[in-house]
């Protein structure tokens, strides 16, 4: 009987691209993917790890799916990703119901796992964590057929002291440009449209392979392959933010004028401790340059509140450093004290209330920035990649250039009939807290 497997994907988009490189490997194979964990004979759970809570979750996942043992359909439960990373020993130890382990720089070898599992051979691959992306690997797309993630790189070098990602992902470590090119190729041509490049530290591309910054030149390679109408980027450092690739973001049409470059914060005590570049005199400096060269720009970034030391003053700054700068979009993250990071042996741990508190009131002010920036767009005529329909309010929904898929905005399409996948000019009517809504253009 054929071996029926069920990719299951925690934590972000990284993870999403490893999931699909494992079920097209799983499909070469010859075994048959399905969409329900119920239905199948083989389970791969491909954990996150990055905090508390994402280990946690990725925790319970691996027992809910080990339940499913009880009906004798699943023979085998495989888990990979940054849990099994970093957690190899203490997974096999304390988890029986796992059959196998597979860490992030050797699921290339997935369908050897899954065989040496359902042999009852318990196997346990985890070795370099920094992934080979530029293998010839076969890709299960698993995102709307328009839309897809492209990995230019893996690991990371900056040495954030809050972050485990190096210890999970290895050091950094670029992908080529001519793997990249040909993956998307291939991409558009299945349809997809929108390509959204990522990485842990985005415009570090290059530096390891080509002795110098390559994300601008690898932005304009990229629009330049037939079919692709938009190219977003995601998580650009800011300190490594070039002159050069804001003249491309600028200067090329295809390239989204969408700025995801995480901060982090505003303060300059809790940035040294943090150990991120610059200042916020550089910080500002750069948005503003930003806004003068692209004056569209969607700028999105990243705050953590609540990191050791962090002052009610330092808080109530940052407050109004986020009034002042008014970014387009904004994810506000607490700190999470994570094991063997700098950050973890660091005095005055902020208690998990006050946490969550600063959180929720950099949210509030959040939602007063965005909905007065929205403003800016009701009367405009826009782009909007049609993503599906609404019959109950009888309105197409898709998200504009300044939007990524799953975390930011929305705008809802009426007065015509557009087909999904396509791209629909819009007149934006009007601006809610964090969507725009408006009547399509023929």
């Amino acid at each position: 009987m054929t071996e029926r497997v069920k990719v299951v994907t925690l934590g972000c988009e990284k993870n999403l691209v490893d999931s699909e490189i494992m079920s097209g490997l799983i499909h070469q194979r010859g075994y048959q993917l399905v969409d329900t964990p119920e239905d199948a004979t083989v389970i791969i759970v491909n954990t996150c790890g990055f905090i508390d809570a994402a280990k946690e979750e990725s925790v319970n996942t691996i027992l809910d799916m080990a339940d499913l043992k009880e009906s004798g359909r699943l023979k085998a439960l495989i888990v990979s990703g940054c849990l099994t990373q970093r957690y190899k020993k203490q997974l096999m130890e304390e988890m029986p119901e796992i059959d196998g382990i597979v860490g992030t720089g050797d699921f290339h070898d997935i369908t050897t796992i899954v065989d040496e599992a359902l042999r009852g051979k318990k196997p346990v691959r985890v070795g370099n964590p920094a992934f080979d992306y530029d293998r010839d690997l076969p890709r299960q797309v698993t995102t709307p057929r328009y839309t897809a993630y492209v990995k230019i790189a893996e690991g990371c070098d900056n040495a954030c002291t809050f972050c485990s990602i190096p210890i999970m992902r290895g050091k950094f470590k670029s992908r080529s440009i001519e793997s990249i090119l040909g993956e998307v190729r291939q991409l558009a041509a299945q349809g997809v449209k929108e390509v959204s490049l990522i990485a842990q530290d985005s415009t570090n591309y290059g530096t390891d392979l080509y002795d110098r910054f390559m994300l601008p030149e690898l932005l304009n390679r990229v629009s330049e392959v037939e079919g692709i109408a938009w190219v977003r980027l995601h998580y650009a450092y800011p300190g490594f933010f070039t002159d050069e690739l804001i003249d491309a973001i600028a200067d090329n049409p295809k390239i989204c004028k969408y700025i995801d470059m995480p901060l982090q914060h505003s303060e300059d005590r809790v940035l040294k401790r943090m150990r991120r570049p610059g200042r916020q005199r550089d910080v500002r400096e750069l948005v503003a340059k930003i806004r003068s060269r692209i004056p569209e720009a969607a700028i999105r970034t990243s705050i953590i509140v609540g990191f050791p030391g962090e002052t009610e003053e330092e808080f109530n700054a940052l407050c109004d450093f986020v009034r002042e700068l008014k970014f387009d979009r904004l994810g506000v993250f607490t700190y999470s004290c994570e094991e063997d990071t700098p950050a973890s042996r660091l005095p005055d741990q902020v208690p998990d209330e006050v946490k969550e508190w600063r959180a929720n009131t950099l949210m509030e002010i959040q939602r007063d920035v965005s909905k007065d920036l929205g403003s800016k767009y009701i009367g405009r005529e826009i782009d909007v990649l049609v993503e599906r329909y609404d019959g109950r309010s009888d309105v197409f929904i898709g998200r504009s250039p300044y939007d990524a898929p799953e975390i930011d905005g929305e705008v809802f399409i009426s007065g015509c009939r557009p087909e999904i996948g396509a791209i629909q000019k819009v007149r934006i009517t009007h601006a809610y807290e964090f969507d725009l809504s408006g009547e399509g253009i023929a």
